[in-house]
């Protein structure tokens, strides 16, 4: 579900060996309630046939829930392949109504190549850029994926949560710094706060938003 790049560390490596050896109702971010995402998919208006891509889906239970409500042109990706092939099994025949990308976001090669998207939904991936470049590079392609009038829900650790996860460090964000990041290009539709409890019954506060292109 989400991407890393240090120095020392190989992001698809690490993210594989993640998803190999816990079971992913024990990953910290796992949700089997994903209401405050779905929330924000219906705010968007997002039609059946929208064009969704969920950026970092991991084993996420978004991709289930979406299915299930009818939702048919849906591309998830992330930089684990264990990840994503998890996903698809437990989805089963349901996988084949979904398109599977395994791609970096700090060095796309794949998803820089696909057609506009109408929603871009990300729950806990940004927070792991904290390098500069990084973030950098993630919204150039997020700003050149979406399109004119298409909507963006991010989903990230808020300004007081910890500055940690899964042994890596995060980028906290504050409404006022993913305003900044997102420019005037587009306009911010609603935001909220989500105090979303971890297997392990720790708490981490998250910021909610959704943003429409505007230009």
């Amino acid at each position: 579900m989400i991407m890393n790049k240090k120095k020392d560390i190989n992001p698809s490596d690490h993210w594989n060996k993640v998803y190999a050896n816990k079971d992913t109702e024990l990953l910290g971010w796992y949700e089997d309630d994903v209401s405050p995402t779905l929330r924000l998919v219906r705010k968007s208006g997002a039609g059946p046939n929208s064009r969704i891509l969920n950026i970092g889906a991991g084993s996420t239970m978004l991709v289930d829930s979406l299915l299930a409500l009818g939702y048919t042109n849906l591309i998830a990706t992330d930089i684990s392949e264990v990840a994503l092939m998890s996903l698809q099994e437990r989805i089963g025949d349901k996988s084949n109504m979904v398109d599977w990308i395994v791609d970096d976001l700090t060095r796309p090669s794949q998803l820089n190549k696909l057609e506009p998207v109408d929603l871009w939904i990300d729950r806990a991936v940004l927070h792991f850029f904290t390098e500069r470049n990084d973030q950098d590079t993630y919204f150039a392609l997020m700003k050149q994926m979406v399109h004119k009038f298409g909507y963006v829900i991010l989903a990230q650790f808020s300004a007081e949560s910890a500055d940690m996860c899964s042994g890596l460090p995060v980028h906290r964000y504050s409404l006022d710094t993913l305003n900044l990041k997102m420019g005037s290009d587009f306009k911010l539709i609603t935001s909220f706060d989500h105090l979303y409890s971890m297997p392990s019954g720790d708490l981490r506060p998250y910021i909610y938003t959704l943003y429409q292109r505007i230009s």
